[in-house]
């Protein structure tokens, strides 16, 4: 008796133990994941001066609140122009990619098409292997593409990986669906468009997230097919203020009066947080949809 309670008190110690050492430890991740973002956000609002020579760990602005560096930053011609650039690039790729993913998908999960095989044998091929950089380039070049926005559109409109992940989600689709469909006469385009595609909406905002994340974060086809800096986008003109250390910071931070280095360094956080919140706030109004479609078609039967 005192030997089966316990063992029914230390399997309820062991009950216990393990979601608290779980949570202390997922806790620990969080903020470790966290911290380098609130570290840049109050950064960015600091007194500059007490930055520079801060060292340590960052839980409040510092000489309070300034917002002097943002609004040196969307002053600077590069900055507005790298946001212009990026939001255009995201507006005319994002149906292109949807479009070409969708069609992809579709014709990949359909069953009776003449030289199926070897087309999906050639289309995955591509993802696991390319012409190579300077081929592209020569391409891309040749094509009048270079030095233009389209330049970074085009060549990526399609994502292998990504019209897998549609092709499963199609195949998750009753066949009834788009049987009765053709027993109405309807179309091929019709099927897809009109009955298939209203039913991919989960699959359809992970694919705006996953391709709106890509071109948002994208900067090295820039720096290799675009040579005029107003052509750049936002995190082009991010790399080389942080890393190549551009003129950027220096000629923003000469005020009117005269007064050097009033936003050397929290500019450089500004500039962080601009090109970092959009895509922070988009993401919570996809989350809903982002684990449906990304499971849909994971588990069969």
């Amino acid at each position: 008796m005192k030997s089966m309670i316990s063992t029914k008190s230390r399997l309820n110690n062991d009950g216990i133990i393990f979601p608290v050492l779980n949570t202390i430890l997922m806790f620990a991740i969080s903020i470790v994941m966290f911290y380098p973002f609130f570290y840049c956000m109050l950064a960015s609002v600091s007194n500059n001066t007490l930055l520079t020579g801060f060292r340590g760990i960052l839980l409040h602005p510092l000489g309070g609140i300034h917002f002097g560096a943002y609004l040196k930053a969307f002053e600077h011609p590069l900055v507005l122009s790298g946001l212009k650039n990026i939001l255009l690039i995201l507006v005319c790729a994002l149906p292109l990619n949807i479009v070409m993913t969708v069609i992809c998908g579709y014709f990949m999960s359909c069953r009776e098409v003449y030289f199926k095989k070897p087309i999906v044998l050639l289309i995955l091929f591509t993802m696991y292997f390319s012409g190579g950089m300077i081929p592209t380039y020569l391409n891309i070049r040749d094509l009048g593409l270079y030095n233009t926005t389209a330049a970074l559109i085009i060549p990526g409109c399609l994502s292998v990986y990504n019209a897998i992940i549609t092709r499963t989600a199609i195949e998750a689709i009753p066949d009834s669906l788009t049987e009765s469909a053709r027993l109405d006469g309807a179309g091929e385009l019709t099927i897809l468009f009109k009955i298939i595609l209203p039913l991919l909406k989960p699959t359809i905002a992970v694919l705006v997230l996953y391709y709106g994340v890509g071109h948002w974060n994208s900067w090295f086809p820039a720096s290799i097919y675009i040579k005029e800096n107003n052509l750049l986008p936002l995190q082009n003109i991010l790399r080389s203020v942080l890393i190549e250390n551009s003129q950027l910071v220096e000629n923003t931070a000469v005020s009117e009066a005269g007064q050097i280095d009033t936003y050397t360094e929290t500019i450089k956080y500004a500039i962080i947080m601009i090109s970092t919140l959009p895509i922070i706030c988009i993401y919570p109004f996809l989350q809903k949809y982002f684990t449906k479609g990304v499971m849909i078609g994971a588990i069969k039967g």
